[in-house]
């Protein structure tokens, strides 16, 4: 059981990781490099923001059980 929650926060964390870099900034991420600055002038760019921000939180509140799981079982088992 512990071994599947560490590498459950194994993987959202890289995929934590890879979300928050893919997000656009003042002077633009990761995501221009892949083709997000072409379509930042169109008008369904707002709504690929909100899934991405969706996704980046789904991904962290995944994360942040596995971190309290994993916690409570070292102190308990």
């Amino acid at each position: 059981m512990i071994l599947t929650l560490q590498i459950l926060l194994v993987i959202t964390s890289l995929l934590v990781m890879l979300l928050v870099l893919l997000h656009r900034a003042k002077g633009g991420g990761l995501s221009t490099l892949f083709g997000g600055g072409v379509q930042s002038s169109l008008s369904g760019s707002t709504v690929v923001e909100k899934n991405l921000d969706r996704l980046t939180y789904f991904v962290i509140a995944i994360w942040l059980v596995s971190i309290i799981a994993v916690g409570l079982l070292i102190k308990y088992a």
